[in-house]
């Protein structure tokens, strides 16, 4: 049997595309990989590069999209940084544009820290802790 290797892509719609994939490249950081415009039979869609091969399929539909959280109060999804002083950073540009971002939390393998999208939807962004790292000071050093 095949290895998995990850998650390729979540789809998001959204009733204003361009408004929502500004929101991940500007203020997050990924990059658009492509647009396509609508057809008589598709919607519009962008595919969004969030790292790796991971992707966020974004739809452009004339319905507004589900903002609730998950079962566990959270957002039930989330992208991925690669250290606490990134975190901090994706965090200050959020707030810089006026978006609604909450407090980072430690948790014990990463810190994490939910926002909306121009939509309302809940996005947590993490980066994981260092196996080493006590706090987030001591993981910025790189040390313990």
């Amino acid at each position: 049997m095949p290895d998995l290797l990850g998650i390729n892509h979540l789809t998001l719609s959204t009733t204003d595309l361009d408004r929502l994939v500004a929101y991940y490249t500007e203020l997050l950081g990924a990059a658009l990989a492509f647009e396509r415009a609508a057809t008589r039979s598709d919607p519009r869609i962008a595919v969004v590069d969030v790292g790796g091969d991971d992707h966020l399929m974004i739809v452009e539909t004339a319905t507004a999209p589900t903002t609730d959280l998950d079962p566990l109060g959270n957002a039930g999804w989330g992208l991925r940084v690669g250290t606490y002083a990134e975190l901090c950073e994706v965090r200050d540009r959020i707030l810089a544009a006026g978006r609604p971002v909450g407090q980072i939390e430690t948790l014990p393998t990463q810190w994490t820290m939910t926002a909306r999208d121009p939509d309302g939807r809940p996005v947590d962004v993490r980066a994981h802790r260092p196996r080493t790292a006590a706090s987030p000071t001591a993981a910025m050093r790189g040390g313990a």
